[in-house]
């Protein structure tokens, strides 16, 4: 019995331990090169699974079959957008975006929305020239999106939050 007494604090940090990677916090690594020059490969952020406001700009994790993959929100819910002349344009307005002067021109209506509906989200790689999202795969669901991230913790000279 005085073994289980000194086995139950390791256990409660265990537990607590799961938890909160289940439910708030969890390390996540970055696997190609479509977020540089913001993220690397091999970069690893932690994912807020808590935060389920999502807004443009954000960086996000999704999940897309049996892969995650890490990608920037670029319209929101109700958002009409296109690209056109290397210029980002959201419900008409030119917004200040660094990397949609290497983007090809397109237009929400390319791919068969005039505005994106209600719970999904159109996600773009910072690299836009070599980047899986919704270009080429579509809208993303709410449901599909893990959380943000905004922090990397590896490497460790570039520790800190992604602007």
């Amino acid at each position: 019995m005085e073994w289980i007494k000194k086995l139950l604090p390791y256990i409660g940090i265990v537990i607590v331990v799961i938890l909160i990677r289940t439910f708030i916090i969890t390390p996540v690594r970055v696997d190609g090169e479509s977020m540089y020059p913001t993220l690397k490969n091999n970069d690893i952020m932690m994912l807020k699974k808590y935060d389920k406001k999502y807004q443009y700009k954000n960086i996000v994790i999704l999940k897309y079959g049996n892969t995650r993959l890490v990608k920037r929100i670029i319209g929101v819910p109700g958002d009409h957008i296109k690209v056109n002349n290397g210029k980002l344009y959201i419900n008409g307005k030119k917004t200040n975006d660094l990397y949609s002067n290497i983007t090809n021109d397109f237009s929400l209506e390319d791919f068969g929305y005039s505005k994106i509906p209600q719970d999904y989200y159109f996600v773009m790689g910072d690299n836009r020239t070599n980047s899986t999202d919704s270009r080429t795969i579509g809208l993303i669901k709410k449901s599909d999106i893990l959380g943000t991230t905004n922090f990397r913790i590896f490497p460790f000279n570039h520790i800190g939050t992604i602007k």
